[in-house]
């Protein structure tokens, strides 16, 4: 009872609460990519069968080839720690079956974001920031969109700023629909727990299994609440010419290693860290951008009737469609590399 406490307390607290630069980077061909792209297609995209059927389910939605590669790394994801959990219960490594739990979730949550659990309006904001201009989306929050008002007339901010600012007011707006989702995807977790619990050794192993999950929402919802900050800082202040990050996501680790039990070294070598990560996004979009445009200019090319022509774009897109994931992949897995590494300095303050 004291968990569902503590879960509507993360409720009610979200209600406190509310990315991409352009690219420097020129085209790069790699012939290769596109050969393994059709290798793995016929083979099966994952090794992983309920994978395999969520990306084909993907293929017959309407969703944008940005958004699809998205999707895919995700898949890629979530297929590495398939595997990784597979081989520790061989082991015998996971005997409170919190692991597989957290893998059901954690799927859960990929099929709400891309809009595939069954329910209206469930998928998140295209984040590739390409077609869509910065008044063709609404934020969903009165309180963003003030902000993102003043911002908009207060003189402050170039058009090259604006367009800088408008993607992290949808970032923030992304983390907060992420987080309601892993809040439900928890609370219905808590509901199932909360039905089959006896009074034994094994309550006392699911209310620490229970007490990670809020852990994790409580991280979340410190990021939303420092998100917010910044963003009505910014829209009153104009941006800080003396910042060191402008990707919101680096932002957000940025802001979080700084609360977390580091060392002076440690922070440093942090700070070199994520300028790296920041260059990987970078090159990340740059590639987006340019999957967008090829994928644009190929339904062009079909309806010309030019076979030849449209044999070369084709191949276009398949080398830029599986360099895309491919660094999709890489920048998700360093995210989630960074983010554990700042979760346990944060859960050590908690100490």
């Amino acid at each position: 009872m004291a968990a569902c406490g503590a879960l509507a307390a993360f409720a009610v607290a979200f209600l406190l609460a509310s990315g991409v630069q352009p690219s420097k980077y020129s085209r790069e061909a790699n012939e290769g990519l596109a050969d393994a792209g059709v290798k793995r297609r016929e083979s099966g995209e994952f090794r992983v069968v309920k994978l395999n059927q969520v990306w084909e389910k993907a293929q017959r939605l309407h969703l944008s080839a940005v958004k699809l590669a998205e999707l895919h790394s995700d898949l890629k994801i979530q297929e590495k720690d398939e595997l990784s959990w597979k081989k520790l219960k061989a082991e015998g490594l996971d005997e409170d079956g919190e692991k597989e739990a957290k893998l059901r979730r954690n799927l859960n949550v990929i099929m709400t974001k891309y809009g595939m659990n069954g329910k209206k309006d469930s998928q998140l904001v295209d984040t590739n920031y390409i077609k869509d201009g910065a008044e063709s989306d609404t934020l969903d929050d009165p309180r963003l969109e003030k902000l993102w008002s003043k911002a908009k007339t207060s003189g402050k901010f170039s058009a090259e700023e604006l367009d800088k600012l408008w993607r992290e007011f949808k970032h923030h707006k992304e983390k907060i629909h992420e987080y309601n989702i892993l809040l439900e995807t928890v609370s219905r977790t808590e509901d199932i727990h909360k039905n089959v619990i006896n009074p034994s050794e094994e309550n006392l192993v699911k209310e620490e299994i229970l007490h990670n999950k809020h852990r994790e929402l409580k991280e979340k919802l410190r990021s939303i609440n420092q998100g917010f900050e910044r963003l009505r800082k910014v829209s009153h202040q104009g941006y800080d010419t003396t910042s060191e990050f402008e990707e919101p996501r680096v932002i957000d680790l940025w802001d979080m290693a700084k609360s977390a039990n580091f060392t002076e070294k440690e922070l440093e070598s942090f700070r070199e860290e994520l300028k790296h990560f920041e260059a990987k996004i970078e090159k990340h979009h740059h590639y987006q951008k340019q999957l967008e445009i090829s994928h644009e200019k190929l339904k062009h090319i079909e309806g010309t009737g030019d076979k030849d022509h449209l044999n070369r774009n084709k191949e276009k897109y398949a080398m830029l469609e599986e360099k895309t994931k491919e660094l999709g992949y890489k920048v998700k897995k360093h995210l989630q590399d960074l983010s554990s590494r700042i979760s346990q300095g944060l859960q050590h303050n908690e100490l």
